[in-house]
């Protein structure tokens, strides 16, 4: 059967009278009731089973949200923290999962010790977001493992390596590893930790596997090999990847082609001072990757607005169809 698998950032999604982070910024009622219409009218375009939400503080109101929209089924194994001398801000935010078909379960990821101590991380951790990871039972009786994450994010505008297509994991490891030693990027130290964490249990996986993510990093970064990559915790020289990019493993389909086009360029999911990055993604385990139908993303807001809008997003959604036994 087929189904559809969304990933979604829903850009400061709080309900007033609430503030997230600062007081000033909060919307106002007809701010939040022009918000929710056009997620609203977003989802029902996207036309998804199983979405993966971030950037949640308003958990109960996204709840409604979906419930209305016939999304019976939702998650969220977090609460965002308050600001202690002011109640009605925010601090953090969470995720959450949206799903047609039953939850079965869900289970707390933990970090992994090895990967702390591999990457020299000294402080005290914890995920900038808890991951979700859901059972969910299909109508076919298929189990599948849904993960949900938002790894983290440069807020403080530290150096970030730009790798290219060819770049090996042995030179992405050379370039990086004096920033990481020197404590020169923590937050690049952070993301890796995060990602390996979840290899490490995504790895243990005996069912089909689907990783919908804002990853906060861009394509060929090593945030990507410590994610799906074997090689990157083993130090062995050969590519191994149990997840794998689902956006590589579909045909682009193509209207009104150039005689001179060579090639397709990926659609940006985020914009930064005008310049274009995917770092919203799907994942897919090995016996997912060779039933993918389409992969889509939506981004007819940022054509008009590339930093986007807090009354919409400020990134495109990404949707994949797959063929699950």
């Amino acid at each position: 059967m087929n189904i559809k698998f969304a990933t979604f950032n829903l850009f400061q999604f709080t309900a007033p009278p609430f503030s997230w982070y600062f007081k000033k910024d909060k919307f106002t009622q007809e701010q939040w009731e022009e918000k929710v219409s056009w997620i609203k009218e977003q989802i029902k375009i996207l036309d998804a089973d199983i979405i993966g939400f971030q950037e949640v503080f308003s958990i109960e109101e996204l709840k409604e949200l979906c419930k209305e929209l016939g999304y019976e089924h939702f998650l969220s194994v977090d609460k965002p923290k308050i600001n202690t001398k002011n109640p009605t801000i925010y601090k953090t935010t969470v995720l959450a999962l949206a799903s047609r078909f039953p939850i079965l379960s869900n289970k707390n990821i933990r970090y992994d010790l090895a990967s702390i101590k591999k990457h020299n991380f000294k402080d005290k951790f914890a995920f900038s977001r808890v991951p979700i990871k859901a059972i969910i039972e299909l109508p076919n009786k298929t189990k599948i493992a849904v993960y949900v994450n938002h790894l983290k994010s440069n807020r403080l505008n530290e150096f970030e390596y730009i790798f290219k297509k060819d770049t090996t994991l042995k030179e992405k490891i050379e370039k990086t590893k004096v920033a990481l030693e020197n404590d020169f990027s923590s937050v690049l130290k952070q993301r890796l930790i995060e990602a390996s964490s979840l290899y490490m249990e995504i790895k243990e996986s005996k069912i089909p596997t689907i990783f919908l993510c804002d990853l906060n990093d861009k394509e060929y970064s090593m945030t990507i090999d410590a994610l799906c990559n074997k090689a990157y915790h083993e130090e062995s020289q050969d590519d191994e990847y149990i997840l794998f990019d689902a956006y590589y493993h579909h045909e682009e389909e193509i209207y009104n082609p150039h005689p001179e086009q060579k090639s397709i360029e990926r659609t940006p999911t985020s914009y930064h001072f005008a310049d274009g990055n995917v770092i919203d993604y799907i994942f897919v385990s090995n016996d997912l990757k060779d039933k993918i139908i389409s992969y889509k993303v939506f981004d007819e807001h940022l054509k008009r607005n590339q930093n986007g809008s807090l009354l919409e997003s400020d990134h495109a959604q990404v949707v994949c169809e797959i063929d699950i036994d």
